[in-house]
């Protein structure tokens, strides 16, 4: 599943018992990403923080972040995640196989607001080129009605993203599908 060694759910102990009942309780399950962090409690804590704290933001949709995610797996190519991903908008968002496959092609497929679009275009390009985001850029998405802590938010969750993208590659985690 790794080439770390990692601690099953039913072998944990302590604190990393604790975050996998709440995994558990949270999504359902505890995703092959979460175990393959299992080697770094802290690391995992944080992890489901950072995902606990996205599934519930108070302002951006769940939808957009995982389209965020799924964009950004995809040009980072990390299977786990386009997998993960596409069966979140397949089996939690409503979409058809087909209208995921078209948005991974083109993101401006992707059905949603103006607004979100800019939102999700910028990630994406901050992400590949963080160098050519400009006042500009910012500027526009505060003029869609998005805050500093929404346009943060965004941006911070697509640049973990390619750092999950990176550790999940480099370690060989398998498919939960």
């Amino acid at each position: 599943m790794s080439l770390l060694s990692i601690t099953e759910p039913d072998q944990a102990e302590g604190r990393l018992a604790e975050i996998y009942g709440e995994c558990q309780a949270g999504i359902g399950f505890v995703p092959n990403a979460f175990r393959s962090l299992s080697p770094s409690p802290e690391l995992l804590d944080q992890q489901w923080r950072h995902v606990r704290y996205y599934m519930q933001h108070p302002r951006l949709s769940a939808y957009l972040f995982t389209l965020i995610r799924l964009l950004v797996s995809e040009r980072e190519t990390c299977d786990y995640c386009i997998n993960l991903n596409t069966a979140i908008l397949i089996n939690e968002c409503g979409l058809a196989p087909e209208q995921v496959t078209a948005l991974r092609a083109d993101p401006d497929s992707a059905p949603l607001k103006p607004a979100e679009k800019a939102m999700l275009r910028f990630v994406l390009a901050a992400t590949a080129d963080p160098h050519a985001v400009s006042a500009d850029d910012v500027q526009g998405l505060r003029d869609l009605g998005y805050t500093d802590g929404d346009i943060l938010d965004a941006l911070n969750h697509g640049a973990r993203q390619v750092g999950l993208d990176i550790l999940i590659n480099a370690f060989k985690v398998k498919n939960d599908f």
